[in-house]
């Protein structure tokens, strides 16, 4: 079974806690798809204070995360990675890094991107699978580990990044830690494991499945609720046309 676990290094363990074991990511942890594990970096600080910050070389405002506390608590987290972790990848948010997207979520999470032709979206609609099916036909050789370290105050010594296999920036804006990235990213990436979002077509027909494009618009009960009403065609039970409206109602993204 595939399985994927996230290691997440930070000083507010707290304010990640309460997403992580909630909803979707709660139910991929009890299914065992996922594993969330946090390491306090403070435990790995230096003197009587647990120290992890100093002031910058050549002067400037705010505290620079030193190189020592975050190297000692990233290669404690490799050293005790299990046998089945065939490696270890070290993701770090920053505003200098690639910026995420649904292609770069797909690549971390280990699948395909969908094929989202107006036939595979009617087959993937008439389809019904069980919210509990999950691909079983990995072996625990197939388990990827991500270690997310949360950067706080103004950045951190450059020499960090020799320790890291990816920059990543969710944007032209600054955050004060990266707790929130490291959320965003994670819920994101876990989504699309099997078994996790539970229907067929849950991560095929959504919106940046194709890149820049924007799902088609909805409708639930009622039918007609104050003179709106719902299209025709998605009432006729025609998955063919069904798909085909769908498809024809996707935007792109200015």
């Amino acid at each position: 079974m595939l399985k994927m676990k996230f290691t997440i290094i930070t000083l507010f363990e707290e304010a990640l806690r309460p997403y992580l074991e909630t909803s979707m990511m709660w139910k991929a942890a009890e299914k065992g798809i996922v594993e969330f594990d946090f390491v306090n970096l403070r435990d790995f600080g230096i003197g009587p204070h647990k120290s992890v910050d100093d002031t910058p070389y050549g002067g400037g405002d705010g505290m620079l995360l030193r190189c020592e506390p975050v190297y000692a608590a990233i290669e404690s987290v490799i050293d005790k990675a299990g046998a089945e972790v065939r490696k270890s990848e070290v993701i770090l948010p920053t505003p200098d890094g690639e910026i995420w997207s649904q292609a770069l979520a797909r690549q971390f999470a280990g699948v395909d991107a969908p094929d989202t032709s107006a036939e595979a979206i009617e087959k993937s609609i008439a389809k019904k699978v069980p919210e509990s099916s999950v691909d079983d036909s990995r072996t625990i050789d197939d388990v990827k580990h991500y270690i997310i370290l949360c950067p706080h105050y103004e950045g951190y010594d450059t020499r960090i990044l020799d320790i890291v296999d990816y920059q990543i920036s969710l944007g032209k804006y600054v955050l004060t830690g990266g707790e929130l990235p490291a959320l965003i990213m994670i819920d994101s990436i876990v989504r699309l494991l099997p078994g996790v979002l539970g229907g067929n077509s849950s991560a095929l027909q959504e919106s940046f499945s194709e890149g820049d494009n924007i799902e088609y618009p909805q409708y639930t009960k009622p039918a007609d609720f104050r003179g709106k009403k719902v299209p025709e065609v998605l009432l006729s039970g025609d998955h063919g046309k069904v798909a085909k409206w769908r498809k024809a109602h996707e935007k792109l993204v200015k």
